[in-house]
């Protein structure tokens, strides 16, 4: 297979039929595809019409309750054989006729992950585009990956990229970072938006403090996820200094004969001296499941792209 889709649909009942038209209308007879539309739980009837509608290779992977739309298209992805995997919402804002352009696109930048670009975007200001300014603006800052806009699902990976973003919790929103973090070369190019014309947006302003709590944990991997210790190492030395060093004034000021007692630079000190300690424990624990996480299952903290050999190489060559 060439092309895999995956489409997540929660509570889309009306888009079903011209998101499945869409597509069809975008694909058919110009590249090998297969459609897999995952249903998060939905409760007004979006997996009775998908299942209305499936044709050839399409298929519908139905969850047993709502478990997000990292989780479903997570599951997408695993069901997914094609030799690229492209990602986009159900709620048809995303134009599938962009994912031949991307495509092609991709090749010619030699990338392996083309992220769509939401140019002219047809949301509304104060929910969606100011937020989503802020947060991109945010995400530039603190991860380096610089994208014009990270929140547009409609995006092309090769296979071995897709199958290995490791999405959980509601990190479909940093599939970017996700993406280098596998060591990706990504581009971006501008695509289609159009205004919702049914259903009502999954999106509000409360997903602001979601997004800035994942960031956190986004850097948090690119920086440290392979040497914890060098992040709570560091920041439980410093504390422990600081408290040694108080520690060693309030010594000197009660052997001078003066009191220290209920001085509240007395209760900094004991609490940046026990805040080191606890800091450099959860170092050391961090380690230990670091290394368990890698070793019991077998895994390394690598992506191997290619070998290369004297006799591939000379192929190569002639």
């Amino acid at each position: 297979m060439e092309l895999s889709v995956v489409i997540p649909m929660y509570n889309e009942v009306d888009n079903v039929v011209p998101m499945i038209s869409a597509v069809r209308d975008a694909l058919s007879g110009k590249i090998e595809y297969e459609l897999i539309i995952v249903d998060d739980g939905s409760s007004d009837g979006t997996a009775e019409a998908i299942k209305s509608c499936l044709q050839g290779t399409e298929k519908l992977v139905q969850f047993n309750r709502n478990y997000g739309q990292s989780a479903a298209m997570a599951a997408g992805i695993d069901q997914a054989s094609g030799r690229l995997v492209a990602t986009l919402d159900g709620d048809l804002q995303n134009h599938p006729s962009d994912i031949l352009s991307m495509i092609t696109f991709m090749q010619e930048e030699q990338s392996d992950v083309v992220a769509g670009w939401r140019k002219d975007r047809q949301d509304d200001m104060v929910l969606r585009k100011l937020p989503s300014l802020c947060a991109n603006f945010l995400i530039r800052y603190m991860t380096g990956v610089t994208l014009k806009d990270y929140g547009c699902s409609l995006k092309v990976f090769k296979r071995d990229v897709a199958k290995n973003l490791g999405l959980y919790g509601e990190l479909h929103r940093f599939i970017p970072v996700l993406a280098r973090l596998y060591g990706a070369k990504i581009c971006q190019m501008p695509v289609q938006h159009s205004a919702r014309a049914h259903g009502i947006s999954k999106y509000g302003i409360g997903r602001t403090i979601r997004v800035i709590s994942d960031l956190m944990l986004m850097v948090f991997f690119q920086k440290y996820a392979t040497r914890p210790m060098h992040l709570f190492g560091t920041l439980g030395f410093g504390l422990l200094i600081v408290g040694l060093g108080l520690g060693g004034y309030f010594l000197l000021v009660k052997l001078l004969g003066y009191p220290i007692a209920g001085r509240p630079l007395f209760i900094v000190a004991v609490m940046a001296f026990l805040s080191g300690i606890q800091l450099i424990t959860t170092g050391f624990l961090s380690e230990i499941l670091m290394r368990t996480y890698y070793e019991s299952q077998d895994k390394k903290p690598y992506h191997i792209r290619a070998i290369a050999t004297a006799n591939t190489c000379e192929n190569a060559v002639l």
